[in-house]
């Protein structure tokens, strides 16, 4: 996987770190104009397979809550370790032989990981159908994308539940996953550092629940991924911040609402849009006909709309686009 250049006495990195800068910029790329097309393979799907057979075979048994915070523990090294070091060892046995492929390959895997197209589909999936007056429709497809009951909810609660789930991914489904692609590419190795961040990401949204049956078995996953995702989020919100060109005001939004929220990251990265846009999020919501109220999140001084939704996206694009420029920059002036 060698480029002539990364050989000048110019560059004072070895050459898998400046390898590496080519391959973040392609992924991007790749992720922003093809995204993950409907029907196609995906690393996630597979990660969620080994989760979902690990997770069946588990509360089949009559174990005690001991036994299952154990077997916790024991899919997250699995799952999380095990992505990280099978990925990175079909990379390294595809480089020796056939070096053009294994850097495709790297560039598919990185953009597997950047969620941005597929976070625009899955939102336009639900706002073309409300936008045309088709209601019932919209209610559907967000039931594929959320997990409250959303059979019932007004246009209001749609857009909010929207961007809620937009902003909330923007940071765990976006901007963290490049946070530990760069960090894997001063190793020479943000594919598979990134996937597996995908993957402690995948197993937190499968079993990273407080409620039964995956309590016991889901809490170290959580954890892990609340701590993995803890610098990446505040990363994120202080450039989000910037980017709003009102980062005092915004800031201090967060630092009076975010902490009300019992996630130790979706909290900021939801208020900081909140914040940045001028609107409100959290409030009642359903789930499994049960009747839960979120810390509210902002100031109401803007409804949630179509253009406010079209924002956040903006938002996370050029949030997206400076940590390109920033890695970028830390992998040139790295120490090798």
């Amino acid at each position: 996987m060698g480029f002539l250049l990364f050989d000048l006495p110019l560059f004072e990195l070895s050459a898998s770190q400046l390898e590496q800068v080519p391959l973040l910029i392609t992924a991007a790329g790749l992720d922003f104009v093809v995204g993950d097309p409907w029907g196609w393979p995906h690393p996630v799907q597979t990660i969620g397979k080994v989760i979902d057979s690990y997770t069946q075979f588990v509360l089949k048994r009559d174990w005690s809550p001991f036994k299952r915070r154990l077997a916790g523990i024991g899919l997250a090294v699995l799952v999380i370790g095990g992505t990280g070091v099978l990925s990175w060892l079909g990379l390294w046995l595809l480089a020796r032989s056939l070096p053009v492929i294994a850097c495709a390959a790297e560039v598919i895997l990185l953009a597997s990981c950047f969620a941005g197209r597929s976070l625009r589909q899955a939102a336009e999936d639900v706002l073309k159908p409300l936008e045309s007056g088709d209601i019932k429709r919209a209610r559907q497809n967000l039931a594929l994308y959320v997990g409250r009951d959303t059979a019932q909810l007004s246009a209001t609660e749609i857009y909010r539940a929207v961007l809620e789930t937009v902003s909330e991914n923007a940071v765990d489904g976006v901007l963290a996953p490049l946070f530990f692609a760069i960090i894997g590419a001063l190793i020479g190795a943000s594919g598979p550092v990134a996937i597996a961040y995908k993957a402690a990401s995948t197993l937190d949204s499968m079993v990273g629940y407080k409620e039964e049956p995956y309590a016991d078995l889901g809490w170290f996953s959580a954890r892990v991924e609340d701590g993995l995702t803890w610098l990446p989020c505040r990363i994120s919100v202080l450039i989000v911040a910037l980017l709003s060109r009102r980062p005092k005001q915004v800031l201090q939004v967060c630092r009076r609402d975010a902490p009300a929220d019992p996630s130790p990251n979706a909290g900021w990265s939801e208020c900081v849009y909140a914040a940045a846009l001028g609107v409100q999020m959290g409030g009642n919501n359903t789930y499994r006909g049960k009747l839960k109220h979120k810390p509210l999140l902002g100031n109401p001084d803007r409804a949630i709309t179509l253009e406010v939704i079209r924002q956040a996206f903006t938002l996370t694009r050029r949030a997206f686009l400076l940590g390109i420029v920033i890695g970028v920059s830390v992998l040139m002036i790295a120490p090798s």
